[in-house]
């Protein structure tokens, strides 16, 4: 469902709209904040981990995207676009195997056409456990009937 592009982007509402839910909320990710300048949420290490008790390196990946989308998305809904991943990249610094692990997105670059975002995962001590990055290509939300 396309809402219009002049009402604020209520990102949770968002979300809940998607029939079956997203990946997200089956990975128990949970948005703590969204703004265009910072996108924070949490992720269970419990449940999201490869055979070896490690958090999968591809559950970091979907933190950093949902994180680097939803800060492209509020910045190209100010412009009436949407946002669409088209590149992201993470580096694996260090395993968590228990706890939570969060997520912090700030912006590299915010354009007209495309966003950009930094997203550094810690886990519970704050300890860097992936850098990711994420473009996202903006755009106009009448090609996706809004």
């Amino acid at each position: 469902m396309m809402r219009s592009m002049s009402e604020p982007l209520d990102i949770p509402d968002l979300m809940s709209t998607v029939p079956g839910g997203t990946l997200g909320d089956r990975m128990g990710i949970e948005i703590l904040e969204a703004t265009v300048e910072r996108a924070v949420a949490t992720m269970p290490v419990e449940g999201n981990t490869q055979p070896y008790g490690l958090l999968h390196g591809g559950a970091s990946v979907v933190l950093a995207e949902t994180l680097g989308s939803v800060g492209s998305a509020l910045h190209g809904h100010a412009m009436g676009k949407v946002a669409v991943g088209v590149d992201i990249n993470a580096t694996h610094h260090r395993s968590a195997t228990s706890g939570t692990v969060t997520g912090t997105a700030t912006p590299v670059h915010l354009g007209r056409s495309s966003a950009c975002y930094e997203v550094v995962i810690t886990d519970e001590q704050g300890r860097r456990v992936c850098t990711s990055r994420i473009t996202c290509s903006l755009i106009p939300a009448e090609r996706f009937g809004g």
